[in-house]
């Protein structure tokens, strides 16, 4: 297990499907995490080039699970906002179809916001469109079981895109977290 599954799985709270560790993204990973993306069907899909530079720039604040071969099945995406350095923005979350339904995503979502609570960090934030139930489940349940409050406004009109027929955006600010460092 290296430091970085370490710090993630110190807590019993965190309940991994056997086999599975969570851990850091690496660059290698970046085709996967596109895979899965793309894969999702759900998610705005971003330039295979993007996912290499979020495990890059971003492996602080973001998430992957791997299985027992160490291949990435699930991630989650974040960044610290720069105006807010107490925010976490989660940016996407995705679970590859063969390991969906186990709680996975929140499993992630818990691991990655105890790691970076040690970097000041908060609360979260992160946009659902209004059809998106599984994210707004997740998102939701994170906050009860974080006893955090949740504010939830559009952030983005669909009428802001320019591809035509989005959804909004609607934003939801979690926090602030309970300290459990």
């Amino acid at each position: 297990m290296t430091a970085a599954q370490a710090d993630l799985a110190r807590s019993e709270e965190l309940d991994l499907p056997e086999g599975l560790t969570l851990d850091t993204p690496r660059v290698e990973d970046g085709a996967a995490i596109w895979r899965i993306a793309r894969d999702s069907k759900t998610l705005d899909l971003n330039s295979s080039y993007s996912y290499l530079l979020w495990c890059r720039d971003f492996a602080a604040t973001s998430v992957v699970a791997r299985d027992a071969t160490g291949g990435p099945v699930a991630f989650i995406t974040g960044y610290i906002r720069p105006e807010r350095p107490e925010t976490l923005v989660v940016w996407q979350v995705a679970v590859d179809d063969a390991f969906r339904g186990r709680g996975l995503a929140a499993t992630l979502l818990d691991g990655l916001t105890r790691r970076v609570a040690g970097m000041g960090v908060r609360g979260i934030e992160t946009t659902i469109t209004p059809d998106n139930t599984a994210s707004n489940r997740l998102f939701t349940s994170f906050a009860e079981r974080h006893g955090a409050p949740v504010e939830r406004e559009v952030l983005f009109h669909g009428e802001l895109f320019p591809d035509g027929g989005h959804e909004p955006e609607v934003l939801y600010r979690i926090g602030p977290l309970a300290d459990r460092t």
